[in-house]
């Protein structure tokens, strides 16, 4: 008897590990890029990674840090991420190679969801004697990290304004420039995130500030009409401290997206488990911003070609496609 179990003590081990071994083949192991520290971005990637990881059989997510936006296009598109979330004007601009200083067209980045709307912050001190945006002409102004949607979009709107040239920029993360303005290091910085913005919070709790408004010169100088896909909107009074009365300001929208080459059950089972009741009151818990979420504004914002998968469960959630948005 005990020979027989030293015989049979090999085959099991080896069946073992053959069952584990085929445990990790099944399991789809996928990568979401998501944005810079203290961003909006990186809140939702991260939590969405956890939550997918833990609730989608057969699957493991893993956050990876980003520069932004224009980052995660490029990653999702040639297949170095599975995931990401990119702004609809880049996803838009990307797909018809209109981005700035890049003519190459990101035709496999698909959208699967809005996530949420992506206001522009222009902040200054209070007594640093900025008091519009033709004052920034000179300045040391901090645009966000190389490569991230925020410094994208700064480029597109000062260029339009005449001023992208006529300033000192400088690429620098949220949280960076939000130091750098406390110690007089810039004169201004740019977010572009949903609010409250965590940088945005941090820089007015160091000093008095001023948010300016960018809608006046933007319309001014035929921003709006070049590039449609962004929105006017206001910022509310209180919403920062200090800043006690309303900002105009505009919009993108954040989506999540996905390779062409991500299957179209996964991307339906990762939407179905986020956009159920219980995942978007997980989100919001992640990040307050997602409250916007839910099943009605799933497609808000959407100008680009929608995944297979997502497709489908819109769909099946009552939601219309448009012509632009279908991929088949």
């Amino acid at each position: 008897m005990g020979s027989i179990r030293r015989g049979l003590t090999p085959m099991l081990g080896v069946l073992g590990l053959t069952l584990i071994a085929g445990t990790a083949l099944g399991i789809e192991r996928l990568a979401f890029s998501g944005g810079p520290e203290g961003g909006t971005f990186q809140y939702f990637s991260n939590g969405i990674a956890i939550r997918l990881s833990k609730n989608v059989p057969d699957v493991d997510v893993s956050n990876i840090a980003s520069a932004g936006s224009l980052e995660n296009l490029r990653r999702v598109n040639s297949g170095e991420a599975d995931f990401g979330i990119v702004y609809s004007g880049d996803a838009y601009l990307g797909r018809v190679g209109g981005l700035t200083n890049d003519t190459r067209k990101y035709e496999k980045v698909y959208v699967m969801a809005y996530l949420y709307g992506a206001p522009a912050h222009l902040i200054v001190k209070a007594n640093s004697g900025i008091n519009k945006v033709a004052d920034l002409k000179g300045k040391r102004v901090a645009v966000g990290g190389a490569g991230s949607g925020a410094a994208g979009v700064a480029e597109r709107y000062f260029t339009a304004l005449g001023l992208w040239d006529q300033m000192d920029v400088e690429f620098l993360g949220y949280s960076k420039a939000a130091s750098a303005l406390g110690d007089n290091l810039i004169d201004a910085f740019w977010v572009f995130a949903g609010f409250p913005n965590s940088s945005v919070i941090q820089a007015a709790a160091g000093s008095k500030i001023r948010i300016l408004s960018v809608v006046d010169e933007g319309l001014a100088a035929g921003f709006f009409d070049k590039y449609p896909f962004y929105t006017q909107l206001t910022i509310p009074a209180g919403t920062y401290s200090g800043v006690d009365h309303e900002v105009k300001s505009f919009q993108d929208s954040a989506l999540w997206v996905a390779g062409a080459h991500v299957k179209p059950k996964l991307v339906y089972d990762s939407l179905a488990d986020i956009y159920s009741r219980e995942g978007l009151a997980y989100i919001a818990r992640v990040k307050s911003t997602a409250r916007e979420m839910s099943v009605a504004t799933g497609l808000q914002g959407v100008v680009t070609p929608i995944h297979e998968g997502a497709e489908t469960f819109w769909k099946k959630q009552g939601l219309t496609i448009s012509e632009a948005q279908s991929a088949r």
